[in-house]
């Protein structure tokens, strides 16, 4: 795909979204703590559409504009903000506008990149939703526009930002279970997926998950994020990567797998499993991490440890850890681990906010995304060509 396409094959709608390439060379303003930022949402759908409530909620941020190529989208993220805001079909003028200090891109998976550098382009800082980039040279060039830039660049992983998952990632390098062996990672869910087509000549842009030229399916929208997690505790990237999957259930004319199976095998030795389902969601989102002292369970906000028989501890305040609301289970009982902390994708806005008000580095940054997604690249060959694929990048 061209980097100058919004979506523009398989019969997307264009209307008003490519435009030639434009450098400003815009500089934004400086910040201090007192500052308001004006962010422009490209891509008002599920995710961006449902983000905009959260930024209204976030002191010194502002939503100014909001960006779709679908009308019906674009007059949802309208109808989020809590005021006026100027409304876009093309994003490259939702950037040429100069008020505007950042934007957040919610856009499909394989435009991520362009929107991304040309927003980079234009001065802009970004904050762009996982996965970052699709393919292995827009993960690349992405890569480099971010590091010759003087802007934040913040991926959407927002686990990352989580105070509770920066704890139990504090436990587990901390030797807390003793030495990792391995993880089982699931985002089970009952459903398939699709969005309600009015008009045929649509589908492919509403549906857009359901298409390889645009989407990385089930491994790029969910496993990503717990692909994430374990490339941070483990600060590794697999050496080996093995899976399969299929369109075993709904047989709707998709392309993208219904069901997906991934092994990861890493340069320490720790294996780590993850599965998506779409017609069963047992267990829903979990990530259990298996230790020789121990085990460590996660959802999207609470999280457990269980003892191994042997390695018991008294608990206490110090590392977290509440002795009420005490579950059986496995050789020890479970102990809720307890951390004060907002909901993720609040925390990550938050952050957002706080990394370009100081001008620092955030913690899921272009390169922790780079790393992930090229991850999520090597599980897709993986698993289309039936083969085993290896991390020489």
């Amino acid at each position: 795909m061209k980097r100058r396409e919004f979506i523009a094959k398989g019969g997307i709608v264009t209307a008003g979204i490519i435009t030639t390439t434009s450098t400003l060379g815009a500089v934004s303003k400086n910040f201090s703590r007192n500052s308001t930022i004006n962010i422009g949402v490209i891509g008002t759908g599920d995710r961006g559409g449902g983000l905009i409530p959260i930024l209204n909620e976030i002191e010194g941020v502002h939503v100014s504009a909001v960006c779709d190529v679908l009308p019906f989208r674009l007059e949802n993220g309208i109808s989020k903000a809590n005021h006026k805001v100027n409304a876009y079909s093309d994003y490259q003028k939702l950037l040429d506008n100069k008020d505007i200090d950042a934007v957040l891109i919610a856009t499909p998976f394989s435009t991520h990149s362009a929107i991304a550098m040309d927003a980079l382009d234009t001065g802009k800082h970004v904050y762009c939703e996982k996965t970052m980039a699709k393919g292995l040279i827009e993960i690349d060039d992405l890569i480099k526009k971010v590091s010759s830039s003087k802007r934040i660049f913040q991926t959407g992983h927002q686990y990352h930002s989580s105070k509770l998952y920066n704890h139990v990632v504090s436990l587990l390098k901390s030797g807390e279970i003793g030495q990792i062996n391995s993880f089982e990672c699931q985002w089970n869910r009952n459903g398939n997926w699709r969005r309600p087509v009015s008009d045929p000549s649509l589908e492919r842009a509403i549906n857009w998950r359901m298409y390889k030229e645009f989407s990385g399916g089930l491994v790029a929208e969910l496993c990503s994020h717990q692909i994430d997690f374990v490339k941070w505790v483990l600060d590794e990237n697999p050496k080996k990567i093995m899976g399969t999957g299929g369109i075993d259930f709904w047989k709707d004319g998709r392309e993208t797998f219904d069901n997906i199976h991934l092994l990861f095998e890493y340069p320490s030795g720790v294996k780590a499993k993850f599965t998506c389902l779409t017609n069963n969601s047992l267990g829903d989102y979990q990530i259990k991490v298996f230790g020789s002292k121990g085990t460590i369970v996660l959802d999207y906000t609470q999280a457990w440890i269980y003892r191994e028989k042997g390695y018991t501890k008294e608990l206490g305040e110090v590392d977290g850890v509440s002795g009420a609301t005490v579950t059986n289970y496995l050789q020890d009982k479970g102990y809720p681990i307890e951390v004060s902390h907002l909901d993720p994708s609040k925390q990550a806005l938050v952050d957002f906010r706080d990394s370009i008000l100081d001008n620092k580095q955030p913690i899921s940054n272009v390169y922790t995304g780079a790393e992930t997604a090229k991850a999520v690249q090597l599980s897709l060959d993986a698993m289309y060509n039936e083969d085993i694929r290896y991390w020489e990048l």
